[in-house]
Order: C-alpha cells, then structure tokens, then sequence
C-alpha cells in the first residue's frame, strides 16, 4: 500500500508540473503575440530595428508587406496599395422599379486598411456602408475575347463583420457600345457574375454566365450547379479568403477557394438550365383522349357487401363493466364560484352586466375520486366495421399515365462552344448589403494559371502567414474558445479531472485480502504467497527449519547409542526375568506332592 500511495502521489506532482507547463506555454505565446503585432504596427521601414528585447522567448518571426506585382500579362490588376480610387467609377444610377429614398447608388466606398490587420500598409476597398445600394467598377487594360485561352478571375474577400445578408461578388461586364460606367446598376449587361452571397442560413458561391441564343438573339443566365463543400466558414470566420474561377476553352470550370477546389464541372453539363435546349419537346396542341383511363386500381364491380356488416355501429361504446369509484361526489360541481372575488369597482352592470365571480377548481374535489355526473367510460366497439367498401382490383383497361407526344423542337439549337461567351470589358461591384466593412482586395484577371498564383502568393499568401505568425497556440485558442463558449470549461475540466480520476482509482485500489482469522472461519483456500517480504519470510523459516533438524538429527544419534545401551541392559534384565519364573515354577513343581516319587521302603 506505501508503494500504490507513492505512486499515486508521484503521478499527480507530476500531472501539475504538467499544467503549470502549458501555462507557461500559454504565457510564452501571448508574449510571442504581442511582439509579433507590435513589430508589425511600427510599419514597414522601422522593421528590421523594432526587435523583442525579451530573452528568454525566442524573437518572434516578422512578415512584411510588399505590394504584389503581377509576374506576366494580365486583363486587370488591382491592389488598393495606393490608397486611392484612380481608375475606378462610382455609380450615380438608380434602381428601376424601386422607392426613390432607396434607388439611389449612393453607397460609399473607401480605400481603408483592414480593421484588425496584421500587414500595416496592405490597404483594400471597403464597402463602408449598409443597407444601401452600392456600385462601382473599372476598366480592363484592353477587352477579354473568348477564344483560346483561359480566363482567370481572382480576388479576396474578408467579412470584417460577419454578413448578414448580402453579397460580395463581381460582375464582368459585357463589351457593349452602351456600356457607361457612370450609370452601371443591376440591369447593365454582363457576361460573368462570379462571388460569395448569403442571406439568413443559404451560403452560396455564385457561378453564372449569361448566353446568347444563336437563334434568337436573346440572352439566358447559366448557373453553375451548387458546390457540395461546406461553405459556412468562409463567411463566419472574419478571415481574409482568396476566391478563383478558372475558364478553359475546352468548356471545363473550377471554383476555388484558399486555392482548394470546391466545385468545378462542364459548361455543357453541369448549368442550369441547360446550355443548349432538348432536341424534342412535348406537343403544346397535344391533349388527353377522353376516354383514357389513368387508373391503375378500380373497386371490385361484382363484389357485394356481407349480410352482417352493420353500418351504423358506433366506433365506441360504454364500458358496461365498470364501476363508479368510492366517494365520488355526485352532488358536487367541478367549478364554483371563487368566494375571494370581488366585483371590481369600476364594474357598470348596464354597461358590462351583471357581474359574476370567476370559477375554480371545487376545492372538495381535490381529495375525492371525481365531482358531478359519473358516466361510465368508453372504449372500442368490437363490433365496429365502419363504412363497407368493395375491394379493389387491377384494372384491365389501365392505359398508364397520359403524356402528349414528342414532336421536333423548334428552338433547338446546338452550340458546343459556350467558352466563346461576349466579349467583357469591365469590373464591377454592384451589391446591396445589410452589413456593413465588407473588404475587397488584389483583383486580378488573367490568363496564366502561374500568374494568379504568384499574384496570390505574394498579397493573399502574406495575409495568411501573417494571420497565422500572430494566432495563439493551442492552449491560447483553447482559452479563446472557452471565453466564445463558457461551456467548454466543463470540457476541459472533465477532460483533465477524468484521467486523474482514473490514476488514482487504478494506484490507490487494491482488493482486500482476507485475514488469516477469515479463512479460519470460511475454511477458504489461503491464495499462494508471492509478495518478496513473505518470500524472505518463508526464506528464514526454511533455513531455521534446516538448522533445527540438523541439531535433532545430533540429539537422535545421541540418543540412539543410549537407547541401544539401554536397551541392551533391558534384554539382559528380561533374559533374568524370564529365567526367574521358570526356575521358581521348576521349584515350585517339584515341591508338588503329586510330583514327588514314591518312597522304596
């Protein structure tokens, strides 16, 4: 037992050393942290000589902001870094079809750096304002036609404050001869609207293209099949998050997010509705014959209702084996008048009639079985059939269900190019949304895979390595949880308690032995000794054993030569003994007169 307790208190010193460890850790962290940011908020030029001057900790790693430079040819760029509006629009349009206090465009937008930015100098658009119409936009370096090669849209996105409802997505706009930015609202033609929206619990990612019937010369929205991945985080998290669309001539998509692919598809087969339309249709003129029939089942003609199936039986009846219960008050009513009421003094009888106290519970019927009229209880009839019905059976001049015929669609048309979509010549941002900060950053359009990535790494790629230099270890986001949810203290408590728990109820439990009066009383099987202390015990007793049975060996031998002696002398007196008799019954017959001889006279 000395040993279990040791053990147990060695294992819980050891549990708090551990502890007061990840405190420290935490502790480091936080330090860590702190001069991570502080680093970071003396600017660009004073990095290298604002350093930690903490020693013990390691000095914190640093992330600098330089602006991105795109590594080859691009349609549009735009970082913010200069921290004004040049080469972008405001809308000073309204909404058709709308109130005039809200029609207005008359959104703001503002060049700002993000709100809790850990890149000083690494500034972006900020739809500044909520609950209002917001639009702006801006020229490409020289129109985007569909031919051969790719087209890449890429730009960030941060919901400084969460969203509500809204959303946060671009707009390509179509190369027209009408296209004024000045006047850019939600009917301005486009050719791609590609962003994150949201609104109550529906997060999408939006996908559409708008196109030209060969035909008719009309235009019809594509929307890109919904994407299977759980999009909830890139719209909760207050992160910065890169979003990518990539167009291939060969009419292939991918949609990426933090350039993880979350959908991606065909341009033929994966939009609704469709690109191009069914080579059949059904007949408009087409109608149903009267006399087809759709039924597949119909009631038995011949069948006849049985001469016992009564109708009108009710589905319950009385229980008439039932018994009204002892003490039920049939005199007493189930609600009186409440004696305490009192007429309210405002009360006008001519106005509000005669006044009558409120009911309640009688209160004599609390202790009793019931109040008022017994009647006894109801229950299935078994007798109860209800409305006779005949049986249903196939029916045999069943004809399936009618559809009017196929005939040649008229409007079929077959363009097994979608890629080749109108021409695009502008961005723009045209949103309503009820939250309001909405960050925008380093747009890009290109057709290079390797430049969007580079354009990526190096604005995207610094946000993420910032974020993540200056994030809190684990134990540091486990107390940043447990403050989001207070219920997670219970969490980590169990979690830390339970195995405690469980080390002391392992080192700290033997089972009893029984003691030896016990087993005397049982009569039980005493369980074999393997303990070392009883080993040395059994260890002494057999060498104390030994040494006793060499000295009664000795004492035998002594006392057998004393025996033997002894024994001899006894043989010698028996031998005396023996012969005494003998002689003295030789002497004694002898003596006998029947023995004596005859004398010879």
């Amino acid at each position: 037992m000395e040993l279990k307790w040791l053990l147990c208190v060695t294992l819980l010193a050891l549990g708090i050393l551990a502890l007061q460890a990840h405190d420290m850790d935490e502790d480091n962290d936080a330090d860590d942290v702190v001069d991570i940011e502080d680093d970071l908020d003396d600017g660009i030029e004073d990095v290298e000589e604002s350093k930690s001057e903490t020693s013990s900790a390691p000095p914190a790693p640093k992330v600098t902001y330089r602006p991105p430079v795109p590594t080859g040819e691009v349609y549009f760029v735009e970082s913010f870094d200069k921290g004004t509006l040049d080469g972008w629009v405001l809308s000073r349009a309204k909404k058709d079809d709308t109130d005039d206090e809200i029609a207005k465009y008359d959104g703001k937008w503002e060049v700002q750096d993000m709100k809790e930015t850990k890149l000083p100098g690494d500034k972006g658009l900020v739809m500044v304002t909520r609950a209002k119409h917001h639009a702006i936009s801006s020229k490409l370096s020289k129109p985007f036609v569909f031919d051969t090669k790719p087209l890449i849209i890429q730009y960030e996105v941060n919901f400084q404050n969460g969203i509500e409802c809204g959303g946060a997505y671009v707009k390509l706009l179509s190369k027209t001869p009408e296209l004024n930015l000045d006047q850019f609202h939600d009917k301005t033609p486009y050719t791609i609207m590609f962003g994150p929206d949201k609104c109550g619990e529906d997060y999408k990612l939006h996908f559409i293209f708008r196109h030209k019937n060969p035909k008719t010369g009309k235009y019809e929205e594509k929307h890109a099949k919904r994407p299977d991945a759980d999009l909830k985080t890139y719209f909760t998290d207050k992160k910065t998050h890169l979003y990518t669309l990539v167009l291939n001539p060969d009419n292939s998509f991918e949609i990426l997010v933090d350039q993880t692919v979350v959908n991606s598809g065909n341009l033929l087969n994966d939009m609704s509705p469709p690109v191009n339309p069914p080579r059949e249709i059904e007949d408009p003129n087409d109608q149903k014959p009267e006399d087809w029939d759709e039924r597949p089942k119909i009631p038995d003609p011949d069948a006849v209702k049985p001469d016992d199936w009564d109708e009108d039986a009710p589905a319950k009846i009385a229980d008439e084996n039932a018994v009204k219960p002892e003490g039920w008050l049939d005199d007493e009513p189930e609600y009186v008048a409440d004696p305490d009421a009192e007429k309210p003094e405002d009360w006008d009888e001519d106005m509000d009639g005669e006044w009558e106290a409120p009911q309640i519970a009688n209160p004599k019927c609390e202790t009793a079985p019931g109040c008022g009229t017994w009647q006894r209880p109801m229950i299935d009839n078994p007798n109860y059939k209800g409305k006779w019905k005949p049986p249903m059976i196939d029916n045999v001049n069943y004809q399936g269900i009618w559809k009017p015929r196929k005939i040649p669609n008229p409007d079929f048309f077959e363009d097994l190019e979608p890629f080749k979509m109108t021409p695009v010549s502008a961005v723009g941002l045209e949103l309503w949304s009820m939250t309001s900060d909405i960050f925008f950053d380093n747009f890009i359009i290109c057709t290079d895979r390797a430049v969007a990535d580079d354009w990526a790494s190096d604005g995207w790629g610094l946000k993420k390595a910032a974020d993540g230099a200056a994030e809190p270890g684990v134990v540091g986001q486990m107390m940043a949880a447990a403050e989001e949810r207070p219920w997670l203290w219970v969490v980590y408590i169990l979690t830390v308690a339970l195995p405690v728990f469980l080390v002391v109820l392992f080192c700290c439990s033997g089972k009893k032995q029984p003691s030896a009066a016990e087993y005397k009383k049982t009569d039980a099987p005493q369980p074999d000794v393997v303990d070392d202390e009883k080993e040395e015990e059994k260890d002494k007793g057999e060498k104390e054993e030994e040494e006793e049975e060499e000295d009664a060996n000795e004492e035998k031998l002594g006392s057998d030569a004393d025996l033997g002696s002894a024994s001899q002398e006894e043989e010698e007196e028996e031998e005396e003994e023996d012969r005494k008799p003998a002689s003295e019954e030789e002497e004694t017959v002898n003596r006998s007169p029947r023995n004596r001889k005859p004398r010879k006279d």
